[in-house]
């Protein structure tokens, strides 16, 4: 084992990199990323406490792997901060291995934003997504907000079992034409899938290409524009602009024609009310100054209200406890996201989940019985 980075620079005050964090982030390189000697890791933290140890014990194992990592620390980012110039500089050096570990977020990409990166017509407002998802040279796994007690938990994990319990919901999400989803708190929508391909979170982040979070454990969809109406009462947790929160009091919002039109509660729901209306001020100022082109303000704006994702989790080892890296792959547990969609065709400065607690997930397929994914939060898999 290589000496630990925090021995000689960012030594943190009673953090031990202990044998679990060592092992988690063995898996986490070995298993998940599979790196390869020669190959350039680059992974960017924050100089806070948990997660800088984490990341270190990270850089350990891709020495470990004969990778060859550099670590850079930034300043901690929200959801509607930019990352620093130097960050976004890192990825002109196009490395095979892109990790980010941060306090909040790695932060958006001012050059993207203002203008987009276009590969084979498809637009990217990040430098990271340009390379993960359209030229695909990178592979990567993102963990923001993590804790050590999480991560140490989480990604230990039977990744053949996620496999293949990721690979059955996601089939029955791309078969599905549409959703309805009800819930013992109140919330009760439909929406349609149609042109829609689920993604799963399976912690295989081994070729080019491929990325999502670790803790992994979750397939998601974004739902046809303007098709989800209803009602979504988050009784878990959700995420903010620059926090995630437990929710003691349910936030009960209203849904037409795919946008949020009513939020209803107690001091989460006037704090989420806050966080849409930043956002949707933010896009407005983005575009005065030139952040955003002519017109994109309005359309950043008007997403703010969006419903973006549905998710489902399936990390056993996940439980909810305010951090929504770890609490939307919970079992007994669905999700949302206002904002951003994962289809490229709702751009949005914001992208916040929130979950929902024992749902009963219906999907209906052309010309097929409906399919049950869940019920009363109770996974419907197939036996065998």
């Amino acid at each position: 084992m290589h000496k630990s980075l925090s021995k000689f620079v960012y030594n943190k005050p009673g953090v031990v990199l202990s044998d679990p964090l060592q092992a988690a982030a063995h898996i986490a390189v070995h298993h998940c990323l599979a790196v390869k000697p020669g190959e350039q890791v680059i992974i960017v933290s924050n100089p806070e406490t948990e997660v800088a140890a984490i990341a270190e014990a990270l850089y350990d194992a891709s020495l470990d792997a004969g990778g060859l990592p550099l670590l850079l620390f930034q300043s901690v980012k929200t959801q509607l901060d930019f990352a620093e110039p130097g960050v976004i500089a890192a990825f002109s050096a196009q490395p095979e291995v892109f990790i980010s570990l941060s306090a909040e977020k790695l932060g958006k990409d001012k050059k993207g934003i203002t203008t987009p990166y276009t590969y084979q017509g498809v637009n990217y407002d990040h430098i990271f997504h340009l390379q993960l998802y359209g030229q695909k040279t990178c592979r990567s796994f993102w963990s923001p907000a993590t804790t050590l007690a999480s991560f140490i938990r989480t990604v230990p994990i039977d990744y053949e079992l996620l496999k293949r319990r990721c690979t059955w919901v996601k089939a029955a999400l791309d078969e599905a034409v549409s959703i309805h989803i009800t819930a013992p708190g109140g919330t009760d929508i439909r929406c349609s899938l149609r042109g829609r391909q689920a993604k799963s979170d399976d912690g295989d982040f081994s070729q080019g290409g491929r990325g999502g979070n670790l803790p992994a454990g979750e397939a998601f969809i974004s739902p046809e524009n303007g098709t989800a109406q209803g009602i979504i009462v988050f009784d878990g947790s959700i995420s903010l602009h620059d926090q995630d929160i437990l929710i003691r009091e349910p936030i009960r919002c209203t849904v037409e024609e795919g946008f949020i039109t009513a939020i209803q509660g107690g001091t989460e729901a006037a704090a989420l009310q806050e966080t849409l209306s930043l956002a949707e001020t933010n896009a407005q100022e983005y575009e005065k100054v030139g952040t955003l082109p002519p017109g994109a303000g309005t359309v950043y704006a008007r997403n703010a209200r969006n419903l973006g994702e549905i998710g489902i989790g399936l990390n056993p080892a996940a439980r909810i406890n305010g951090h929504m890296l770890e609490d939307e792959k919970a079992f007994h547990t669905c999700h949302f996201a206002i904002g951003l969609n994962y289809d490229n065709d709702a751009p949005c400065l914001i992208h916040l989940d929130g979950l929902v607690k024992d749902p009963t997930i219906r999907v209906y397929r052309e010309n097929k019985p409906e399919r049950v994914i869940e019920q009363d939060g109770n996974l419907q898999e197939p036996i065998g």
